[in-house]
């Protein structure tokens, strides 16, 4: 039988959050208005236009929707730090 300590259930609810905040960020920011004056699109007109492109942009923003999913089922996973076959855990090991 597996025992969680209080720094398993806090590091998953970290990647939860962390993950679901970075696929935000990737979903919306490339249609926002500070994506295009950036270094990699001013580092030549070729990047530009491929920085500017739609499908560029729809791709990074569809690793966000991955992002978001992971985060959803991870979420979802938590309940394996709760039930009623979980014990108390001593600190004497």
């Amino acid at each position: 039988m597996t025992y969680y300590r209080w720094y398993h259930k806090l590091s998953a609810v970290l990647y939860v959050v962390l993950c679901f905040e970075i696929g935000l960020f990737l979903l919306f920011f490339p249609w926002s208005d500070y994506w295009k004056p950036n270094y990699l699109a001013n580092f030549s007109p070729e990047w530009g236009l491929f920085w500017l492109n739609p499908y560029f942009r729809g791709a990074i923003s569809g690793i966000g929707i991955i992002n978001i999913y992971i985060s959803v089922l991870e979420a979802f996973r938590l309940r394996r730090f709760s039930g009623p076959n979980t014990p108390p855990i001593h600190d004497n090991d």
